[in-house]
């Protein structure tokens, strides 16, 4: 198969959804090829929050969008296309035809364009709660995806905050614990990053946990 198609198996592959002759082959391309290294880094985010809401929607719910080989097809050529122009719209429309393969909702598709993240690490030694915030810049507000580990036992409610440049508190997720375990929680802000002056994660009363400067 040529380079050009192992490049489109990245989303693919992102995903999971490669048979295994397939992904042995792309993993082999992998080796030699570090653009679709850089590609794979790019659509873990993308991947991780598909794969949330796969596990979050009832197997009732029909997606919005079932579409068949030949839209996939043009998507494909399309990327391919835009690549030649600019970088950048590569990327974009790899990820537009990902999307389209698994026929998420509209909304997954808003998440395709926009700056790279921020990430922003943190640990409070009080609390002894440590955590990993990706922070990316979208039309609507702020992308994030935290990555908490939380020492106190047992089952608790925690809060993850944004606060404005202006004092304003803005509660963006909710989720409950699992004693001393690492926990992923996907959110979204409408909170600009540029309008956001730190995050805080937080008790069910209110108490600061953790604070995460941008």
């Amino acid at each position: 198969m040529r380079s050009l198609e192992r490049h489109r198996d990245a989303g693919a592959y992102a995903l999971g959804v490669l048979d295994e002759a397939d992904a042995f082959r792309f993993e082999d391309h992998l080796v030699g090829c570090p653009a679709c290294v850089l590609t794979l880094d790019e659509l873990e985010l993308p991947a991780r929050q598909l794969a949330w809401y796969d596990r979050a929607t009832p197997a009732a719910v029909t997606p919005c969008a079932v579409p068949g080989a030949a839209l996939l097809e043009g998507a494909l050529r399309e990327v391919g296309r835009r690549h030649a122009v600019r970088r950048g719209a590569w990327r974009c429309a790899l990820v537009l035809a990902v999307v389209l393969v698994l026929g998420a909702p509209a909304v997954a598709l808003m998440a395709a364009a926009g700056s790279g993240p921020e990430r922003i690490s943190a640990r409070d030694a009080r609390s002894g709660v440590a955590g990993t915030l990706t922070a990316r810049d979208r039309a609507w507000g702020t992308e994030l995806a935290l990555t908490v580990r939380d020492p106190a036992p047992g089952a608790r409610v925690r809060a993850l905050v944004a606060v404005g440049r202006d004092g304003a508190e803005h509660t963006v997720t909710t989720w409950r614990t699992r004693a001393a375990r690492t926990v992923e929680v996907p959110a979204a802000a409408a909170l600009r990053p540029e309008r956001t002056d730190r995050y805080e994660v937080r008790t069910a009363d209110g108490e600061r946990l953790l604070t995460l400067w941008p």
